[in-house]
């Protein structure tokens, strides 16, 4: 099995029949987005144990598996549940206020004037271009400890569509929120780093 994507049913087919080609393939294709998206939701600690455990509930459930969704699309659902549980449990044993919340409250009112126009705009970027602003390691700190500091639902919105380059409506299926709900959540995580971004050149640090 080449690096090419094979054909899905026959590649669900092998993977039933436990060839042990497919099973690679699937895991190499797939592990890295597996974790991202765990640690999106609940953090580095636990992201390889729920990587683990969604592989194991894959296997018990492919003989179930409809086709009714893409496999990825499948597998990513099974981890976000997976994670999901994980944080409400962690939540529960260690008294943490992190939830999943697919609408926390969230407001940039104090930007914008009642008819819409803004009453703070954006800064206005020092460097020529985004590639020039990235290339600072402070601001690469900066943003790292921005995306950490996300709500868990925003954070995994953000990282499927701007890292992993998924599309919406799988990132929606994925995460089993609305697509009203998807649109605001990334708004919201983008703001956030777009106001990081503000902060280090003000130079108000992080």
């Amino acid at each position: 099995m080449g690096s090419s994507p094979p054909n899905e049913e026959a590649l669900i087919k092998r993977l039933r029949a436990r060839d042990e080609e497919a099973f690679v393939w699937v895991v190499r294709t797939y592990q890295g987005k597996m974790l991202s998206l765990a640690r999106a939701i609940v953090g580095e600690p636990f992201a390889e144990e729920i990587v683990q455990d969604t592989w194991l509930a894959v296997i018990r459930g492919l003989p179930h598996f409809e086709g009714r969704a893409r496999l990825e699309t499948w597998i990513l659902r099974i981890l976000s549940n997976t994670a999901k549980t994980r944080l409400q449990r962690e939540r529960r044993r260690r008294h943490t206020h992190l939830v999943w919340e697919d609408n926390p409250p969230f407001s940039e009112g104090h930007r914008f004037h009642a008819r819409g126009h803004w009453l703070s705009p954006p800064w206005p970027w020092h460097e020529e271009t985004p590639e020039a602003l990235l290339a600072s390691e402070e601001l690469q700190r900066c943003l790292t400890k921005a995306v950490a500091a996300l709500p868990p639902a925003q954070r995994a919105v953000l990282i499927l569509r701007d890292r992993e380059g998924m599309a919406m409506e799988d990132i929606c299926n994925i995460l089993e929120i609305s697509a009203t709900n998807g649109r605001v959540l990334l708004y919201r995580a983008r703001a956030q780093l777009r106001a990081a971004i503000e902060n280090y050149e003000r130079g108000k640090g992080c």
